[in-house]
């Protein structure tokens, strides 16, 4: 936590964007996340490893990962504000549910909902559970339309959030519209998720985007990745309501910090041919040119150049810096032995990313892994971009000829 230097008022580290993947039985939530990705699990990890303030777990909507949560209120452990939110430990937990909506003769697209308290989140899962085929399990299609979503969210308090917006998967640009105004209520829409492959200067190029907040959340399907994109916010307390002044910006309450991947890091940032990785655009019959493949999957990138009406570099008076990062898991040569002895030695991930001098990185990592970790820090690594679902790389330092 710090403090805001325009406002006084306390900032804290939000990832509002982490799955669950199995529930304290054992049974699955979110299928391609981590099984060791439960409630608890992910609450300890947040609290006493990556320092996380406020998190977002969007699949409470689970009855089991309800059931864990009501135990561990009645155990003592977590308690419930006045104002929405669940306090475990050092962090505050805001309860969320990702869903799947199709309209009609249009893609695909993900949704988070947000609501102030465990008892509404019961509503909505009984009012999931007769639209969907199974309402244990996470991102599930629903059978409704946004509208009506908005309004039922609306009615009980909560918040909808449009998920990771310009990716080709699922996406509410990336692959079900063109302009918000078409499929939803605007006014009732106070923020909306960048995703990985995009950031504050891309998304700026939409017109429709100046008025809303820009989330930038993790969509952590691992407890590794869980802070990998976060955001600093004013507030005046941990609550849902003092979260959600901050999404419509009121009273001094606001996002401060982006903290972002480098986009070219996302799996979907440039376009790509999903079997050979060619970045050649689809032919007439919409097939790879290199390799024939019919899976020419387009980048964020060129889907935010295709809608752009505003030029680069124009931005809202209120829209706060966008920082690029790298988490450790993208830095060559830094694998999981070595990122527990990163830990041991220097704390969080942030303190490593963004504080610790290089001398005191190299005398655990050695010179050169050290370099690239202040490189990344300084914004001058060489990146290779990711697409088609492949994620970016880090080009590795050349080796001293001399």
């Amino acid at each position: 936590m710090a403090k805001n230097k325009q406002s006084a008022m306390p900032e804290f580290f939000c990832d509002m964007h982490i799955h669950v993947g199995g529930t304290w039985t054992g049974k699955p939530v979110k299928i391609t996340a981590s099984r060791q990705m439960t409630l608890t699990r992910i609450l300890e990890e947040a609290s006493e490893r990556k320092g996380m303030d406020m998190i977002g777990i969007i699949d409470a909507h689970s009855p089991e990962v309800q059931e864990e949560l009501q135990h561990l209120i009645d155990q003592g452990h977590a308690a419930e504000h006045k104002d929405g939110g669940v306090l475990y430990k050092q962090t505050m937990l805001i309860l969320g549910c990702e869903v799947e909506i199709k309209e009609t003769a249009r893609g695909e697209a993900h949704f988070l909902c947000y609501l102030p308290d465990l008892a509404r989140m019961r509503l909505f899962t009984k009012w999931l559970s007769q639209r969907c085929k199974n309402v244990q399990l996470s991102s599930q299609r629903i059978r409704t339309t946004l509208r009506e979503l908005q309004q039922v969210i609306a009615d009980w308090g909560g918040v909808v959030v449009p998920a990771h917006i310009f990716t080709p998967h699922k996406g509410l640009y990336g692959s079900c519209t063109d302009s918000l105004a078409e499929l939803i209520d605007p006014s009732l829409i106070y923020a909306v998720e960048l995703g990985l492959s995009a950031n504050t200067e891309m998304a700026d190029r939409l017109l429709e985007l100046h008025e809303k907040t820009f989330l930038t959340n993790s969509d952590a399907h691992s407890l590794a990745k869980i802070g990998r994109e976060y955001q600093s916010i004013a507030l005046g307390e941990r609550s849902f309501l003092e979260w959600v002044k901050a999404l419509r910006r009121e009273e001094g309450r606001g996002v401060s910090v982006n903290y972002g991947l480098h986009p070219q890091l996302g799996k979907y940032h440039q376009t790509a041919c999903q079997s050979c990785q060619s970045t050649q655009p689809a032919n007439e019959q919409g097939r790879c040119p290199q390799c024939g493949f019919k899976r020419v999957v387009r980048g964020v990138y060129d889907r935010i150049a295709q809608l752009a009406d505003a030029p680069a570099g124009v931005h809202p008076p209120f829209r706060p810096p966008y920082i690029e990062q790298v988490p450790l898991e993208f830095i060559p040569g830094v694998g999981p032995k070595l990122r527990e002895k990163l830990y041991e030695r220097f704390g969080t991930e942030m303190s490593i990313l963004h504080r610790t001098r290089q001398e005191e990185l190299a005398s655990i990592t050695g010179d050169r892994i050290a370099e690239l970790i202040v490189l990344a820090r300084e914004g001058r690594l060489v990146v290779k971009a990711g697409g088609a679902g492949t994620y970016g790389k880090i080009l590795p330092l050349r080796e001293d000829k001399s």
